[in-house]
């Protein structure tokens, strides 16, 4: 089987320098990839090794590369080592140990190459989702018990983290003064909700984004509350537990969840996949001449007691200049606390916080006014705008940081197996034990 070098516009330095890390990508299929590719990462050698079968997502990657090595403004100097073929992940079993894997794109292949990756002494950097399914649960716990059996570091890509009014929002939530406590809630009145809202068919401008058609399989992709539901169950937890450790086993308890299908035509599949035919894997799921993908999906669930209601859905197309939409909120003893990123916000995330009806409202301002004061250390361009008993905090927009903020975090943790928290490998097992299980309890509800 032949090795693919890189094109010729990247010098190969097969050698990296002292003290660098190897960067490892397995089978490229998403865009998010190529994200890391941005700017150079400072600690990793200049080339990466990419191990990959033939795709189309792979030239895609690699012409992105390309792309960002040649423009005129800050270019970048990555070079490729690249070997395409079936026997890859043989060749990835070659590469030394302590190097980093990082993995998009290839949803219900994740937990395959993370074995792979970590049987191999690599550090892991992936992409959500890692299991699509409950059936691959056990795997992914046992991957975890050895790479902490091995001192290796592995995280997802949770970019809502790195966002700024996200992070405000959970400061508020530990300002007691100000929220109080989280407020139990029950199943049908739940204190947390969570809520997004894709779209199938996007544009960057003016031309339609093409999907593969993997994308349209739940199987391969899995169903949404598994695929971009994972964000929500993670800012749930890392929101309302800052540092504290979670167990699937006794600190959470999925009590029900649905799913429901998006249809398309075929005209549809041909304007998104540009496939002119329903590809086999997905005849199965064609009713009526319209494929059923069942990306849309509920649960509700608890953890730690605090009742949480979680919703993923998605449509073909949005209307002209809608954008992926984000809700959450929060109900404590003191306050409501909101995050709002639809039409009326821009599609901007935007904080806002209530009194509770029983806070005597000049009291409650004070304390909120007090707080503002605090985060502005931590937020200097934070300021308020009063809208009756609620507050709008607002923060000046900032560029998307895409994963190279929380990749800077996971160095940190490689460079320093002491300082990688306890907790996050246990809260990662919890948010996906929330997904996988509303995933199975969706299908076991609706046979």
């Amino acid at each position: 089987m032949a090795t693919f070098r890189a094109l010729a516009l990247w010098a190969i330095a097969l050698i990296p320098c002292e003290g660098q890390i190897q960067l490892i990508e397995i089978d490229p299929g998403h865009s998010h990839l190529s994200g890391l590719h941005a700017r150079m990462l400072p600690g990793l050698s200049d080339t990466v090794h990419i191990y990959s079968p033939l795709s189309a997502e792979l030239m895609a990657h690699l012409a992105a590369i390309a792309r960002n090595n040649g423009r005129a403004a800050d270019p970048t100097h990555w070079s490729v080592q690249l070997f395409a073929g079936p026997e890859y992940l043989m060749e990835l079993a070659r590469e030394p140990a302590g190097g980093i894997v990082a993995l998009s794109g290839r949803n219900a292949m994740n937990i395959r190459y993370l074995e792979a990756a970590l049987a191999g002494g690599q550090h892991v950097f992936a992409d959500k989702p890692w299991i699509v399914d409950s059936q691959a649960f056990p795997r992914l716990e046992a991957a975890l018990a050895l790479a902490r059996r091995k001192h290796l570091v592995t995280m997802d890509w949770m970019s809502l983290r790195s966002d700024a009014r996200y992070r405000l929002v959970r400061d508020v939530l530990r300002r007691e003064a100000v929220f109080g406590v989280p407020i139990p809630g029950t199943a049908d009145q739940p204190s947390v909700r969570l809520e997004n809202l894709h779209a199938m068919l996007k544009y960057s401008n003016g031309v339609p984004q093409k999907r593969p058609a993997a994308f349209l399989d739940v199987r391969q992709q899995g169903e949404g509350i598994a695929d971009v539901g994972t964000h929500l169950a993670d800012i749930a937890q890392w929101t309302l537990f800052p540092g504290r450790e979670i167990s699937y086993r006794t600190d959470i308890r999925v009590l029900r969840a649905d799913h429901s299908a998006v249809t398309l035509t075929l005209d549809q599949l041909h304007r998104l996949t540009g496939e002119s035919d329903w590809p086999a894997f997905l005849r199965d799921k064609v009713v009526d001449g319209k494929l059923e993908d069942y990306t849309n999906g509920s649960c509700e669930y608890t953890v730690k007691g605090v009742h949480v209601s979680m919703k993923s859905a998605w449509q073909f197309e949005g209307a002209p200049g809608e954008q992926d939409s984000y809700f959450t909120s929060y109900l404590g003893t003191r306050a409501l606390v909101e995050l709002r990123s639809g039409a009326k916000e821009h599609f901007v995330p935007q904080v806002y916080v209530t009194a509770s009806a029983n806070q005597p409202q000049a009291i409650w301002e004070e304390s909120l006014t007090s707080m503002v004061d605090e985060l502005r250390k931590e937020y200097p361009h934070l300021s308020t705008e009063k809208l009756g008993r609620t507050f709008h905090l607002i923060l000046p927009e900032s560029g998307a940081e895409g994963p190279q903020a929380m990749f800077k975090e996971f160095l940190g943790f490689i460079r320093d197996w002491s300082t990688f928290p306890e907790s996050e490998n246990s809260n990662l097992l919890a948010k996906y034990y929330v997904t996988t299980t509303a995933v199975a309890l969706a299908n076991r509800e609706s046979r």
